[in-house]
């Protein structure tokens, strides 16, 4: 049993700690190589060079050329980019997305609803899972942009993205895949997706947060809504977060050599974890696809129980875990994820997400089955609806 003052970390979902590698990569740019890289002088070279490497360093990591690389401050800024800047070029166009999209894309969808634009939200079934036939239906003359996400940030469902890239390709229209929580934890490669564009974040693969990246396929057209000194091929003006860019880099290449080896480690984790919890815990559920899922997420609800109050009692023993979606805590509506998938309201209100990543061990998830034993019990036996089996 592991001492009660252990911390254990498990909301990589959220973010992620961040390399050595790349703390140091930071420090170094910010004592050497501080110069502006718009400017001509050896110092500007020396971080345009810097920032440079960085670009090709998180093009291999997605299959991408280096030139098709356009840096941003993180996956946020990434989506409504292509959101905003594609339906600009459409005015009162028709934009498919589906209906478990991260706030990212949901909300600017929401948006460009209120200015007149018509968005169809796919619907998923009960594991979360977009059907590709529901898009090539949902397809008209005037569509103009698809959304799906690779992966789901809550339930960590995978999409049939390669299925409805073929789709969308077909038809000729832009296709976007929000990757943020899939790249560096599945295989992500933007010819094999078939997608157009693509988003991603440092700080989901152990790089700094403010960082981020846009893949804009070569002939993709898309309006720019930042203007200034024409950084990033004019897409997005200010200069650039170069230590953060540089420390993006650094992580994108260390996850390209050890993806697969951590996805199969996280796998064993999760299903140890999965298994402890469901058989030793009475109406216990795992959310989202069974097999088709992330390998380090774990989101699981209980019947007769709070998500918010088990997530207090697993802090006070040194867990940290989710309610939902870090994206969007502070709202007391239940997930707009689970809502979608179809589950029942004890359910929605009772969902919490475990997702793995550096440092976890087999011993970790041992407590953690039995904390979680301990504080449903707790919960369940201050419940007036819970009837003891």
């Amino acid at each position: 049993m592991l001492s009660e003052s252990k911390k254990i970390y498990m909301d990589n979902g959220a973010t992620t700690p961040v390399f050595p590698e790349a703390i140091e990569a930071m420090a170094d740019c910010m004592r050497n190589a501080f110069g502006n890289p718009s400017s001509i002088h050896y110092f500007g070279r020396l971080a345009y060079e810097k920032m440079d490497t960085a670009r090709a360093q998180v093009a291999a990591l997605i299959g991408a050329p280096k030139e098709d690389i356009l840096f941003t401050s993180g996956g946020t800024e990434a989506d409504n980019m292509v959101l905003l800047g594609i339906a600009e070029r459409h005015p009162g166009g028709h934009i498919i997305t589906s209906s478990i999209e991260h706030p990212a894309v949901f909300d600017t969808c929401k948006h460009l609803a209120k200015q007149g634009y018509d968005i169809t939200y796919l619907p998923v079934d009960e594991y979360g899972m977009v059907d590709p036939d529901s898009v090539k239906a949902a397809l008209r003359p005037d569509t103009c942009l698809v959304s799906v996400m690779h992966a789901n940030n809550e339930v960590g469902t995978i999409q049939p993205i390669k299925e409805i890239g073929h789709i969308v390709n077909e038809a000729g229209i832009p296709f976007h895949v929000d990757a943020v929580q899939s790249v560096g934890k599945i295989e992500v490669d933007v010819n094999e997706l078939g997608c157009d564009l693509l988003t991603c974040s440092s700080h989901k693969i152990n790089g700094p947060k403010g960082a981020g990246a846009l893949y804009i396929r070569r002939g993709t057209k898309i309006n720019r809504h930042v203007y200034g000194g024409g950084q990033e091929r004019k897409m997005r003006s200010g200069t650039e977060n170069v230590p953060g860019i540089v420390g993006f880099g650094v992580a994108a290449q260390i996850t390209a050599q050890n993806w697969r080896e951590k996805a199969e480690y996280n796998r064993k984790l999760a299903k140890y974890l999965t298994e402890g919890i469901l058989s030793q815990i009475d109406d216990s559920f795992l959310n989202g696809h069974p097999v088709n899922r992330l390998p380090h997420n774990v989101n699981v609800s209980f019947s007769y129980i709070e998500g918010e109050a088990l997530l207090l009692y697993l802090d006070m023993k040194g867990i940290a875990v989710s309610s939902g979606s870090a994206c969007s805590s502070g709202s007391l509506s239940p997930s707009h994820v689970l809502t979608a998938m179809g589950l029942p309201k004890e359910r929605l209100h009772s969902a919490i997400r475990m997702t793995l990543g550096m440092g976890n061990t087999m011993e970790d998830m041992d407590y953690v089955i039995n904390v979680f034993k301990e504080k449903v019990a707790v919960l369940r036996a201050a419940s007036p609806f819970f009837v003891k089996k």
